[in-house]
């Protein structure tokens, strides 16, 4: 039966610590810790029970050349449980690596460079020639600006290096997975600190909610 009431995680929780898988179950996702919210909600919104989930921590979108290890030991630590093991991340800066790993270990990830593409869809995406002088937020990019862009780029400190990184982008684009004024908001206001015009795309989930659809009705 479907907990619908079950909050979800703390965002402070799934960016600093990940979370654990929350018991056996016929198919495990191994996913970044940026879509928690979201996997949490098609899984709840679709009656998905027969998924469990596992994130790892959101902070590995900083350090990309560790995520194909992390998933590794992943899949390592779980497989025998599961009938099946889903990776949900695309590519995300690891050189091809990833999809590499996830071929040796015998698991399906998402396709994809980057999760800005399969929110929007990667024929959609792909389609938009402005795309290299965007800079993209998501609905977690969007509520952990400051822990993931402002801070760790240093700009909060040294706010003459907003031209060196960002000089070359001419716009932000909010691609909004929920209808949020306050979300709306706020990510305008982050365009405003970096300097870039300010584009709202309400993209909804994507390819995402298409990839766990397939996974979640294969058997």
């Amino acid at each position: 039966m479907t907990n619908a009431a079950a909050p979800l995680p703390d965002p402070d929780l799934l960016t600093s610590q990940g979370l654990e898988a929350q018991g056996k179950g016929r198919i495990l996702l191994i996913a970044c810790g940026a879509l928690a919210h979201e996997i949490l909600a098609l899984k709840r919104a679709n009656g998905w029970d027969h998924m469990d989930l596992q994130c790892l921590p959101a902070k590995l979108h900083l350090y990309p050349d560790r995520i194909t290890e992390e998933v590794e030991q992943a899949v390592l630590a779980h497989r025998d449980a599961y009938d099946r093991i889903f990776v949900v991340y695309a590519d995300c800066g690891t050189g091809g690596q990833l999809q590499a790993k996830c071929a040796d270990l015998g698991v399906e990830m998402v396709a994809g460079p980057h999760c800005y593409a399969f929110y929007e869809g990667l024929d959609r995406f792909a389609a938009h020639e402005d795309e290299i002088s965007a800079f993209y937020l998501t609905d977690f990019l969007v509520r952990q600006f400051d822990a993931f862009v402002w801070k760790p780029m240093g700009l909060d400190r040294h706010p003459q290096l907003r031209d060196m990184i960002f000089g070359n982008y001419t716009k932000l684009v909010y691609q909004a997975q929920t209808d949020d004024p306050a979300l709306r908001a706020k990510a305008k206001d982050c365009a405003a600190r970096l300097g870039l015009a300010y584009e709202y795309r309400f993209t909804g989930y994507g390819d995402l909610k298409a990839s766990l659809e397939t996974q979640a009705t294969t058997t």
